[in-house]
């Protein structure tokens, strides 16, 4: 049975999950839940998420929401993924789950927001408001910089520990 991913590429957190997915040559059927049309309010979608947020995914019976979750799900789930997207040691995985953490919490107060207030308000009908994206721009500006001195430094070499 194929993996069925619920998901609009509008969201990072969908991103995240097909990129994942075609990066390991996971087999997926992606189906598209539209939320501009408010496709994941419908009954329909309830019964895959009843938290009704997306991505979610299907796997045989198996529902599952959240896309730490789904990611982390999925790294256990196919044997052929590569040890070090989901590490079994202790170590590996704590800065693999910090790094997750950080990118949930901290990151999206200056990309999410700065993306709505310059682009994505506009397509919905909201005046650009600057203000509100010059100040969000300084915490993705700040964020960005976060990753380049912490996991993207010359001495470590990779990303995620």
């Amino acid at each position: 049975m194929t993996l069925k991913l619920y998901v609009d590429r509008m969201s990072h957190a969908c991103r995240e999950v097909i990129i994942f997915c075609k990066l390991n040559g996971i087999d997926f059927e992606e189906v598209h839940i539209d939320l501009s049309k408010r496709q994941h309010l419908s009954p329909e979608y309830r019964e895959i998420n009843p938290i009704r947020q997306i991505p979610a995914i299907m796997d045989g019976r198996f529902k599952l929401s959240e896309s730490h979750a789904i990611l982390r799900y999925l790294a256990c789930a196919f044997p052929r993924i590569a040890d070090h997207w989901y590490p079994t040691d202790l170590y590996k995985r704590a800065k693999v789950e910090s790094v997750l953490d950080w990118q949930r919490t901290t990151f999206p107060r200056g990309s999410d927001s700065y993306v709505f207030y310059s682009v994505l308000g506009r397509a919905v009908g909201m005046p650009l408001n600057t203000k509100a994206a010059a100040r969000t721009e300084k915490n993705l500006i700040a964020s960005l910089a976060l990753i380049e001195s912490v996991w993207l430094r010359k001495k470590v070499g990779f990303c995620l520990g």
